[in-house]
């Protein structure tokens, strides 16, 4: 697709900016750390590997997807600000929650592993100066700020904490 096809700030910007609520990528990417910490590993651990309906994820699987999603888009964060130029394909997330062995992890060491992930997110997106920061993006047939993939981590956090809160935290024995 042709730059000039790309869909400037595409529409899933705008939920990633509200569950951010307009905080900066600093202030996002610390509050999102904080919230890693703040996780009640008691109450995941009584959930267990339950479900809350058939072909649902577990909460292990949750916390691998988003290890795996954060990788994915730092890895693009990196090409980008490198002016690398070529932009992987898009990813079935079904197939990667199906081929990993999160189930047989601890939720510590899934915890643990995202806390180490997102202090080295952190790390590399204040490495980037302002204009790397602000640099255009352009991939599939999207175009957004750079710093936008940082808040986009954030958000997918927060969408996915908000589900482990309402629909798995009431399955504890």
């Amino acid at each position: 697709m042709e730059n000039q096809e790309a869909k400037k700030n595409p529409g899933f910007l705008d939920y990633v900016y509200k569950l951010n609520a307009d905080n900066d990528l600093e202030q996002a990417l610390e509050l999102s750390l904080k919230g890693i910490k703040e996780l009640d590993v008691p109450q995941l651990k009584k959930v267990g590997l339950q479900i809350y309906d058939s072909n649902k994820w577990t909460v292990n699987k949750i916390f691998q997807h988003l290890i795996d999603w954060e990788r994915i888009w730092c890895y693009r964060a990196i090409l980008f600000a490198r002016n690398e130029g070529h932009i992987p394909e898009a990813l079935d997330q079904e197939i990667m929650a199906d081929n990993c062995n999160a189930d047989e992890r601890t939720i510590e060491e899934l915890i643990e592993e995202l806390y180490i992930l997102r202090r080295s997110t952190i790390a590399m997106f204040r490495s980037f100066n302002e204009k790397i920061l602000n640099k255009d993006c352009v991939f599939f047939e999207y175009e957004m700020p750079l710093y936008s993939i940082g808040l986009t981590i954030t958000a997918h956090q927060i969408h996915h904490f908000e589900i482990i809160k309402e629909r798995y935290l009431p399955l504890r024995k």
